[in-house]
């Protein structure tokens, strides 16, 4: 799971696996951890040092968060059209933190089809 870290980085990050029918794994490599809902990644958690994890967001809502907060940026590695990177240690509070992890699921769920979304309600 998530490397040892102050509280507050472990707190945050709990969040992501709270989410219904999240799984966790390493596809890319041993410092990437990745989050899925029914095999659709939402969240990426850098365990290599940064204070950060990627987030999938609506693209004009990814633009406005990055003119508001220092605290995040188009995510490296991925298409920084949807994808943000937000760093836990810095201007971005705990109240947005939650309210981007929702909002990055919600993203994933809007692109399932009827079948999978019914699936994924029916999960405990």
């Amino acid at each position: 799971m998530v490397k040892q870290r102050n509280d507050g980085y472990r707190n945050r990050t709990q969040l992501l696996f709270a989410k219904k029918g999240a799984t966790e794994g390493f596809p890319f490599d041993e410092y990437a951890l990745v989050l899925k809902v029914m095999d659709k990644m939402f969240a990426l958690i850098d365990l290599e040092g940064s204070n950060s994890i990627a987030l999938k967001c609506d693209p004009e809502y990814a633009l406005e968060l990055r003119e508001k907060y220092d605290g995040i940026e188009g995510a490296s590695h991925f298409n920084k059209k949807y994808w943000n990177r937000v760093y836990l240690n810095m201007d971005v509070d705990d109240k947005l933190i939650k309210h981007l992890i929702d909002h990055s699921v919600e993203e994933v769920l809007k692109k399932f089809t009827r079948k999978m979304r019914a699936e994924y309600e029916a999960m405990d």
